[in-house]
């Protein structure tokens, strides 16, 4: 079902946009860069989190690391995440497979600066082996997000091996 409705998204919104299925699973950055032959600092993750009694989406790249003071700073609160059955409840995607596309409630989306880097970037797209490429000033724009800084870039674990 939520491969379907971020189909849905696609087809209403942006039909020239293709969701990509492949028979490797993409649920983590590093499957997700081995699958699409991308570099994992161009997987475009979703987060999800609690503020308050709402739930917001932060997109950012694939080797950002949420940096918590960041977070504070712009929300006046510590980070929270949901758990894994929230995530579903809220998003209706599964972990490894959660993007801003498709929700069946509607959520304040964020999309990270550390996004704009690239021309595109390859998100999630509702199951843990689905994804679409797409530059990052329209996916914000196609999901209404709005753009803040909340991360600190991680180099990549064989980096300078």
């Amino acid at each position: 079902m939520s491969l379907e409705s971020v189909r849905q998204f696609f087809a209403t919104h942006a039909p020239d946009i293709e969701v990509l299925v492949t028979e490797a699973r993409s649920a983590t950055v590093a499957e997700a860069a081995a699958a699409h032959h991308a570099s994992e600092a161009q997987i475009a993750k979703t987060l999800s989190f609690w503020q308050g009694d709402q739930v917001v989406l932060i997109v950012m790249g694939g080797m950002a690391r949420l940096d918590n003071r960041k977070y504070k700073d712009r929300f006046a609160t510590k980070a929270k995440m949901l758990n894994a059955e929230d995530v579903v409840q809220w998003t209706g995607h599964p972990i490894g497979g959660v993007c801003p596309f498709g929700l069946p409630h509607p959520l304040k989306i964020y999309c990270d600066e550390s996004l704009k880097a690239f021309d595109e970037v390859i998100p999630a797209a509702g199951a843990i082996n689905a994804a679409v490429r797409i530059a990052p000033l329209r996916m914000a724009e196609l999901v209404g997000a709005e753009w803040i800084d909340v991360t600190q870039i991680t180099a990549p674990a064989d980096a300078g091996a």
